[in-house]
């Protein structure tokens, strides 16, 4: 029984321990098998026996207290971003000033009101800029677990109740900026990783361009233009030339050549005549063809493409953030030593009197009061504000903006921050052959043509928009007029020049050029009033630093492997050439994924780098896909990585660059775990005042922030 695959968008998510939530309500469905959410693209995907009603996982996801969405996730992604900005610029506006004040009022004169100032400034902070962090931190409460939006919201909360106890008399410590202080902190790492977040993910909208909106179908009343949503199988349509084609079918009429590159990543097109196959969203370039329907809606080709990119992206799950996870256990045992923390001071304020006053004269920070209600609160206020994890949180969002702008000055984007952190363990690289390992762009590489002849065709093939046209008409810059022009279709094209006859296209005795189709090569024959007068052989020429990039991976331990659509013969002639001993030729997008999929299966980690249509769902469901920046769209917008200058030598540097950031990341995450043990007891100890613990905070942060930049330096590690 054949298995139902749901993709769906899961909303309202903000940390590792949410997606985890979600994943394990989703598994408990009745006929579910696998679950998994993407917290990356906010994407669930599920895998069931039998058919499950969307209604029933909104209702599920909605039980603990998150959403589905019907919009796609690039335009959630968008939107999300926009209010980090937002938000951002919002509370520093208000904090920084805030936070000035604060040190003023400490160190060099009160200031009147200014527990006033905290009570509306830090309010309009804590409760409305982090608006969404308050809903985050309810929504974990209210189902039984917790994350980085529960400690901040303890910790802003709290230090904003102390300044509304002190405006109304009570003997207790105002410290109102400083949970605005947390809160802008935590909204700054908030920022860092919307950015870095694999945002607008395009394909599905790149996809639906290639859909033709109408189709002309004809009638026994003639041609009649219809929506596509009304053309049916068995119907007839008419497509002229340079028009795309709507539907798949069979042609019943006509000859054309078809360039399928958008769907296959082919560059040459295929000539189409009855009985041949088409693909809707391919382009008919030379002749009109009337073609018989035989597959619409969710049945086509692009449709089917949507799918295999969606089941891709939702089944992928990426590497959760080592502070992600451990909020898992963190956040509660810091909000229980908090709590235990200023439950033993205020019931033993008393015996601990004289050790709170020694240390006093050590450190002036140190609260001195007889009140021990106010120095409980001071001891939770100052255990939560040096605990909260900023610096934890900044850790690998800093390193990988780092490691991100290294890659974009190599020519590398980095558009999914998860990629970075993958690639130090890839183990297989699969390549595409057409614009991947090759240019892309076919060009005349020998002829035995004289100088005259070759003007002559050059000036013929000017006059095609076949893409071996260009690459013979590219040969020379000044041409002849040739006006006596008539295009044969899949064959070639003749024109009078003179009192002569030319004829350039397939040749009449392909076997006089086998040694040129075993190297991989195209040949075009020119005959001159029938007779052969020569030959231009025309072939797709391959990157520079192909043959150095399989050179350096075989190096690094890495398995080069090419997989392609192109036929058997030119894919070993192109492998042979750059050092590739494992081929795949002939393959479909949905074999391609599978073969992703098999060297998973085997515990390896895998990187996928194509260019065309036909790569997408290997780009999406390979560990880390990288695309050509010359390809196609959907091929750009489907990868974790783009080239956006030189060739595939640049999956090296990828690898290289994710080796040294990930070193950097766990430095920073040893150095801010390192902090917060020495300080978290300090706080408990009350050795700490939450200005110091606040400061301390950002001091972590920044030691943070200074060690990711050597990434960018440089600096070997």
């Amino acid at each position: 029984m054949e298995k139902i695959k749901k993709t769906f968008t899961v909303t309202g998510m903000t940390c590792a321990t949410c997606a985890k939530t979600v994943e394990k309500a989703l598994g408990k469905i009745e006929g579910v098998e696998f679950a998994a959410v993407n917290l990356a693209t906010s994407t669930g995907f599920i895998v069931a026996e039998k058919e499950i009603p969307i209604e029933m996982i909104k209702t599920v996801v909605e039980q603990v207290g998150y959403g589905i969405s019907t919009q796609l996730p690039e335009e959630i992604e968008k939107k999300r971003y926009i209010a980090a900005k937002r938000n951002l610029i919002f509370a520093w506006l208000v904090t920084l000033p805030l936070a000035l004040i604060m040190l003023y009022n400490m160190f060099i004169s009160p200031v009147n009101y200014f527990v006033w100032l905290e009570i509306f400034m830090g309010g309009f902070v804590i409760f409305y800029v982090a608006k969404d962090t308050i809903k985050g931190a309810w929504i974990a409460l209210t189902h039984k677990h917790t994350n980085m939006d529960t400690l901040i919201f303890f910790g802003s909360v709290v230090s904003w109740i102390t300044s509304v106890l002190e405006a109304f008399g009570l003997p207790v410590m105002s410290f109102g900026a400083i949970g605005a202080m947390i809160v802008a902190f935590h909204i700054t790492g908030r920022f860092i990783e919307s950015h870095l977040r694999d945002r607008a993910s395009k394909e599905i909208k790149s996809l639906l361009k290639l859909q033709a909106k109408e189709a002309r179908v004809i009638t026994e009343k003639g041609e009649i233009t219809v929506p596509l949503e009304a053309v049916k199988e068995g119907l007839i349509v008419s497509v002229l030339p340079s028009e795309r084609i709507p539907v798949d079918g069979v042609v019943i009429w006509g000859k054309s050549s078809v360039d399928e590159s958008v769907i296959t990543g082919e560059s040459i097109p295929v000539h189409k005549k009855e009985d041949d196959e088409v693909i809707g969203g391919s382009l008919n370039l030379t002749g009109p063809l009337r073609i018989k329907v035989t597959r619409v809606g969710e049945d086509s080709f692009l449709s089917q493409m949507i799918n295999l990119v969606q089941q891709a992206q939702g089944s992928k799950i990426p590497i959760q953030a080592l502070a992600d996870r451990i909020t898992m256990w963190f956040v509660p045992t810091i909000i229980l030593l908090a709590v235990i923390a200023s439950i033993m001071w205020y019931f033993n304020f008393e015996k601990f009197m004289p050790f709170l006053d020694k240390m006093n004269e050590i450190f002036p920070w140190v609260m001195s009061t007889t009140e021990p209600v106010n120095f409980a609160i001071f001891v939770f206020v100052a255990t939560i504000v040096i605990a909260c994890p900023c610096a934890l949180g900044l850790a690998t969002p800093m390193a990988l903006v780092t490691g991100t702008g290294l890659a974009a000055k190599k020519g590398l984007l980095i558009k999914n921050a998860e990629a970075i952190q993958t690639s130090k363990d890839v183990k297989v690289v699969l390549m595409d052959k057409t614009g991947t390992l090759t240019e892309g762009k076919p060009a005349v590489v020998q002829h035995n043509l004289d100088e005259t002849t070759l003007k002559i065709v050059a000036s013929i093939e000017k006059n095609s928009n076949h893409p071996l046209a260009k690459a013979i008409s590219s040969t020379v810059k000044d041409f002849f007029e040739i006006k006596d022009i008539d295009e044969i279709v899949g064959e070639g094209i003749k024109a009078k020049v003179g009192e002569d006859e030319y004829f350039v296209g397939k040749p009449v005795n392909p076997d006089v050029y086998d040694s040129f189709y075993k190297e991989g090569k195209t040949v075009v024959e020119v005959r001159k009033n029938g007779d052969v007068a020569g030959f231009l052989a025309i072939e797709d020429t391959i990157r520079n630093d192909s043959k150095e990039a399989v050179s350096r991976l075989r190096n690094m331990g890495i398995k080069p492997v090419m997989i392609t659509g192109d036929n058997e013969t030119t894919a070993k002639a192109v492998a042979n050439k750059v050092g590739i001993d494992e081929v795949y030729s002939n393959v479909k997008p949905q074999d391609k994924l599978d073969i992703v999929r098999r060297y998973q299966a085997k515990g390896l980690k895998v990187v996928m780098i194509g260019d065309g249509m036909n790569d997408a769902g290997a780009l999406k469901g390979a560990d880390v896909g990288i695309a050509v920046g010359s390809g196609t769209d959907l091929a750009i917008d489907s990868a974790d990585v783009i080239i956006t200058k030189g060739g595939i030598s640049k999956i090296v540097d990828t690898i290289e660059i994710s080796k040294r950031t990930f070193k950097i990341i766990k430095q920073n995450l040893f150095w801010a775990f390192f902090y917060n043990v020495i300080a978290i007891p300090s706080a408990m100890a009350g050795l700490l005042h939450p200005v110091i613990a606040e400061i301390a905070m950002a001091l972590s942060s920044i030691t943070v922030t200074l060690n990711s930049l050597r990434i960018n330096k440089g600096v070997e590690i």
